[in-house]
């Protein structure tokens, strides 16, 4: 493929990729306008809407200043000053993420990674900035320095991703193809890749053996850690809003929304779905997240005033949960699960690490984890709405800080007893293993 060919599609596919953004919650709200407005509202009032949201599940801060009557029906102290909404609905920043990896990998197939990346950041900041400029209002003014940077920096790790998981792909299966390819007049470009390639390990080969390979564990252990968290996180949420349908549907009744309002509701929920399985994450760490100033939803208990009226809140336990402390196990066993394959992974690959390099792999593997799970935290807590709704979401440095801990902890058990040779001593305790061994 061309040069110029792949820029054009790079810098389209972003564009469509801010155009999925944006029809998300734009077709629901258009659904609105028609319906229960019966066109009789000018629509831009709609499109603003949809933008504010799109820009908000980047991280983008949107000012909303409210007319007298709406103040006034809200009821809530405040609302008649500026309100600064901070949230990020990451629902929506997710989307552009997954889209973003598919064109990542869709640049790297084409062979112009840098040029096709640049295009598709390029392209992404100049859309969410200039519609921004375009469409600012007094009723709500978005910042225009974020809208110019935040899209494209999720855009840019998307294509990261995406182009990183397609270069392994390649590797793994297309020997073949490269040096076809190579052959075909690609030489010089795959020749400079590996000459910085080359210049990289030539970097690395002055750091010490046992380093790099701690270094590496500890990566993979912190990653893994977030990643099964998260996970575990996920299948508690689905478990709690099974266990409380009952609720969730009372309060979906006593919005008086009927249809089309529940669909809306429901539209708003799924954009903080992300949000709230980190919510969950950080209760299962123990510090636990805040709906309000003053309110705390932890391992501890629940207490919490008046909430925004989404019905998915209803899923949240009312009052002390009994046996809620053990929740603080499934971090651990995350933790500990991590730290065990990372080993494993340093034993597949022939490498035995002394015990103070181990040591320092559980320490950086809580750093790890601490940094992404505090990050994550801090990009799903905010302000929501005046008054007491300015505090939503958990605290980011009390979450780093206990995900830290008990990673470097439980993962250092994990790298310390999940060696080859301890699992084989635990595999020979099962039933059967004995006979096996004797074969």
């Amino acid at each position: 493929m061309t040069r110029r060919l792949t820029i054009l599609l790079a810098a389209l596919e972003a564009a469509l990729t801010v155009a999925i953004g944006i029809a998300l919650p734009l077709v629901p709200l258009t659904v609105l306008w028609a319906v229960h407005f019966g066109f009789g509202v000018d629509w831009t009032v709609f499109w603003r809407g949809a933008l504010d949201v799109w820009l908000l599940g980047h991280g983008v801060d949107v000012v909303f200043r409210l007319d007298e009557a709406t103040a006034e029906a809200v009821g809530i102290g405040g609302a008649r000053e500026p309100v600064r909404f901070t949230l990020a609905l990451l629902g929506i920043g997710l989307v552009t993420l997954l889209l973003s990896v598919r064109g990542g990998r869709r640049i790297a197939e084409a062979g112009h990674r840098l040029l096709g990346g640049l295009a598709a950041t390029a392209a992404v900041a100049l859309l969410s900035f200039g519609l921004t400029a375009v469409s600012l209002h007094d009723d709500a003014r978005p910042s225009l320095v974020q809208a110019a940077t935040l899209p494209p920096l999720v855009v840019v790790a998307g294509l990261g991703i995406g182009m990183a998981v397609q270069a392994r792909s390649r590797r793994a299966s297309r020997p073949a193809a490269d040096d076809a390819s190579m052959a075909r007049g690609g030489g010089d470009r795959r020749r400079a890749g590996r000459l910085l390639a080359q210049r990289l390990g030539e970097l690395l080969e002055g750091v010490p053996e046992p380093v790099r390979h701690a270094a590496g564990a500890a990566l993979r252990g912190g990653l893994g850690t977030a990643a099964i968290l998260l996970a575990a996180s996920s299948l508690l949420l689905a478990l709690l809003l099974l266990l409380r349908y009952a609720e969730i549907v009372r309060l979906y009744e006593a919005l008086h929304g009927e249809v089309l309002g529940g669909i809306v509701v429901t539209a708003a929920e799924l954009a903080l779905l992300p949000d709230l399985v980190v919510w969950t994450a950080s209760w299962l760490l123990g510090p636990g997240f805040a709906l309000g100033a003053g309110s705390q939803v932890s391992l501890l208990g629940t207490a919490i005033g008046p909430v925004p009226a989404l019905p998915v809140l209803g899923a949240i336990p009312p009052g002390d949960a009994p046996f809620a402390f053990l929740g603080l196990a499934v971090p651990i066993a995350a933790a500990l699960l991590a730290g065990a394959m990372a080993r494993r992974r340093l034993d597949v690959d022939g490498t035995a690490l002394p015990l103070p390099a181990l040591i320092g792999a559980a320490l950086g593997q809580g750093a790890v984890a601490g940094l992404a799970l505090g990050l994550l935290a801090a990009m799903a807590a905010g302000s929501a709405g005046p008054g007491r709704l300015a505090e939503v979401g958990p605290d980011a440095l009390a979450v780093g800080i206990a995900a830290a801990a008990m990673s470097a902890v439980a993962g250092g058990v994990g790298l310390l007893v999940g060696g080859g040779a301890a699992l084989d001593r635990i595999a020979r305790l099962r039933p059967g293993s004995a006979a096996d061994a004797e074969r």
